[in-house]
């Protein structure tokens, strides 16, 4: 029996020191990386360092904390790249503190984004650090079933999320995080995706890696009370299930 490769659906491949060896230990482990970026430029550059590599999907991004210092013309370069985008992301709202100050400007990006009907037809990664029930909302209205990556924000919010069709990505932090038990005792095992955060997440006393996702998968295992095995099939189907956008009720 072929064993399913896990997707590591959100990775600052181009943060780290040595990128080509990430990817090439997460190829090793089985583990196909999602390179996020966080605005085009960076997006078309890293397209040209990682040339055609079967092991790696370069996802174009705008990342809501990039949107204060960015011009009408970055937004429509992204725009005007998204044929080309086989993944996009990482976008989003960033109410935080170090965020709150651009929320105009943040709103305005990520509407305009949402309205380009050709971001339903692609797999979608989303920020949404203290702006969790604005993203969920955007998100539902615009029938995006996109992933929330690293979610921190309220439980109550989750059953919207949830009913708005959006997915999970657990990291190697959350796994190890006391803050992220009641979210992973909460979430339905058919929307949960895996992510590194790498190399911002942390594993342990260093920097997360996309191989570190076996790990988090063997937690989740335990958390399940199901065989890794079976984890790892529920996690690739989960994909497959994202990337044909299957909008029925998922079994909780």
């Amino acid at each position: 029996m072929t064993i399913p490769v896990l997707t590591d659906t959100h990775c600052h491949i181009d943060a780290y020191d040595n990128p080509l060896t990430v990817l090439d230990d997460a190829h090793t482990a089985g583990v196909h990386v999602v390179a996020v970026t966080e605005d085009p430029g960076k997006y078309r550059l890293l397209r040209t360092r990682l040339g055609r590599r079967d092991d790696v999907d370069v996802a174009l991004g705008f990342h809501p904390l990039r949107v204060g210092d960015a011009s009408p013309h970055d937004l429509a370069r992204f725009l005007r790249l998204l044929p080309q985008a086989t993944w996009i992301g990482e976008i989003g709202l960033d109410f935080s503190r170090i965020g709150v100050a651009t929320r105009k400007q943040q709103l305005r990006v990520f509407d305009a984004i949402l309205a380009d009907s050709q971001v339903r037809s692609r797999p979608v990664t989303v920020h949404s650090r203290a702006a969790e029930r604005e993203t969920i909302t955007r998100l539902a209205q615009a029938q995006v079933p996109a992933i929330l990556h690293w979610y921190t924000g309220p439980l109550a919010a989750v059953d919207d999320a949830l009913a708005a069709g959006l997915w999970f990505s657990i990291n190697p932090a959350m796994v190890r995080s006391k803050k992220s038990g009641p979210l992973l005792q909460r979430l339905p095992r058919e929307r949960v995706l895996l992510e590194s955060d790498g190399p911002f997440a942390r594993s342990g006393n260093r920097s997360a890696v996309p191989s570190d996702l076996v790990g988090t998968l063997d937690h989740l295992a335990r958390l399940w009370g199901i065989s890794t095995s079976e984890a790892r099939r529920t996690i690739a189907q989960n994909l497959l299930r994202l990337h044909t956008y299957d909008d029925e009720p998922l079994a909780d």
